[in-house]
């Protein structure tokens, strides 16, 4: 099987479509795997460290307003479906598919002006302008959510098959070990704080705010403010004669590399609401306080953290409430209910889909047969 697979942007869009294709290999040994992205996103580091070979084209972003920009977005995704076509007409793959980002629009155009079969991803609850659009030429859409299916009436095959993540629920984590190593105390809960690899500035500010008014005292936190942030968040605790690697309750890390663990030992999750967040925290079935990242396409995380709270399994508060005396409200009425904590991760797990990668993989079958 020769495969050709369009993911660029960030790691909610490639992620998915590295999985897929260690699926397909993990099957079929002797497979072909292909990817397609840009030359500025996150998949030139993540898909050749994984081992897969990448081609890069034009892609953009287009919107409906009359701009000189926008104007040259146009003429850059047109000059991207002539250079995906080349690509695709070397490689012959069987099938191309599409899990995410302005790449996916030129690759799947030209792959249907080859007839070749197409798959598309989508991960979000909402899904995009662009998904719906092509949603009526490609042979099925994946979605990781129902809600999202219901979105797509006018596509030719929609199936539920989940999001694939590397996250998964841990039976035989050594929790005391590893709250040895970050020194943290056991009789005290857990708060992960998290925003990717980018950071999220608003609760960064609020999770300082705590810090700097001492509202840590009955809980403990792993706060990743992320790379980027982290020398900010570092300054901001000096200049309160706070050393960021000896802040009581608190461990400070610039990024969480092994988040499979994080996630299982923590009691209790606050990030934002990106696709592949939500299903992780489904996978390992924990309590969350979701806080969505405003101004994206569709208001997609919100949509995505709503998935979550309609079963009682998060607590949203949107970005432009978010400050660290609501944030300490909700926080502390969580924690001081343990049993209610506990059933916000049961439901939590009832979002859950099982087999996921099996499920994509008899997809990609059902269309090649």
């Amino acid at each position: 099987m020769k495969v050709v697979i369009a993911a660029a942007g960030t790691g909610g869009h490639i992620n998915p479509g590295l999985a897929i294709a260690n699926k397909i290999q993990k099957e079929q040994r002797q497979s072909e795997v292909l990817f397609i992205g840009t030359t500025y996103g996150l998949e030139n580091d993540l898909v050749p460290r994984s081992g897969y070979p990448l081609k890069t084209i034009e892609a953009h972003g287009l919107s409906k307003e009359i701009s000189i920009q926008n104007l040259k977005n146009i003429v850059g995704t047109i000059k991207g479906i002539g250079q995906a076509k080349k690509i695709l007409q070397e490689f012959k793959p069987d099938i191309v598919i599409g899990t995410g980002g302005y790449i996916c629009g030129p690759v799947m155009m030209a792959a249907q002006k080859l007839k070749i079969p197409t798959i598309l991803h989508e991960s979000n609850a909402f899904p995009g302008r662009a998904v719906k659009m092509l949603s009526k030429k490609v042979n099925t859409v994946l979605v990781g959510f129902k809600e999202a299916k219901e979105r797509l009436p006018n596509a030719k095959r929609v199936v539920v098959t989940g999001t694939p993540t590397k996250i998964k629920e841990l039976h035989n984590i050594d929790k005391e070990k590893i709250r040895q190593e970050l020194k943290l105390d056991k009789k005290l809960p857990i708060l992960l704080v998290f925003g990717g690899s980018q950071g999220a500035r608003t609760i960064n500010n609020s999770v300082l705010d705590l810090v700097f008014t001492n509202k840590i005292e009955n809980y403990q936190m792993i706060w990743a403010p992320g790379p980027k942030q982290f020398d900010i968040i570092k300054q901001k605790l000096e200049e309160k004669n706070k050393d960021i690697k000896n802040i009581k309750n608190a461990k400070v890390i610039p990024y969480i590399y092994n988040m499979e663990e994080m996630m299982n030992l923590a009691d209790l999750l606050l990030c934002r609401s990106g696709a592949m967040t939500i299903n992780e925290i489904a996978e390992v079935g924990k309590p969350s306080i979701l806080i969505p990242l405003p101004n994206v396409s569709q208001n997609h995380q919100e949509y995505n953290a709503k998935v979550l709270e309609k079963v009682g399994a998060a607590k949203i508060i949107l970005d432009k409430d978010l400050n660290g005396d609501i944030l300490n409200q909700t926080i502390q009425n969580l924690l001081e209910k343990e049993e209610t904590l506990r059933q916000m991760g049961r439901n939590a797990k009832k979002v859950a889909i099982s087999d996921i990668e099996d499920k994509i993989y008899q997809e990609i079958l059902r269309i090649l047969k």
